[in-house]
Order: C-alpha cells, then structure tokens, then sequence
C-alpha cells in the first residue's frame, strides 16, 4: 500500500512539474513575442519617420530650385 502512495505522489509530482515548466514557456514565449513585435514597431517607426525626412528635403531643394529659376527668368 504505501509503494502505491508513493508511486501516485510521484506521477502526481512530475505531472504538476511539467505543466508549470509548460506554462513559463507558453509566458516566455509570448514575452518574447511582444517585445519582438514592438521592436519591430519602432523599427518601421523610425524608418517612416527618416524616409519623410528626406522627402521633406528633395521637396524643398526643387521648390528652392523653382523658385530660383522663376527668379532668374523674371530678372532677365
């Protein structure tokens, strides 16, 4: 009788075992899966944020080059 006992503490052990080791991989992996989705967030972020930038700039050297060539025209 007591072999028995000892044999349902231990299956019951190691069941209790894996489903918690289970459990801090399914956290683990979710964790790292935000952060990973995060990064990737201000990574584009970051990246719109530079290509309006230099959008911004071609803008204002053709405007500028415009605007120097109506100048040069009305002058001449």
């Amino acid at each position: 009788m007591p072999v028995v006992v000892l044999v349902v503490v231990v299956v019951v052990v190691v069941v209790v075992l894996v489903m918690v080791m289970v459990v801090v991989v399914v956290v683990v992996i979710g964790v790292v899966v935000v952060v990973v989705l995060e990064v990737i967030e201000i990574v584009v972020v970051v990246v719109v944020v530079v290509l309006m930038v230099v959008v911004l700039r071609v803008v204002v050297v053709v405007v500028l080059e415009v605007i120097e060539i109506v100048v040069v025209v009305v002058v001449v």
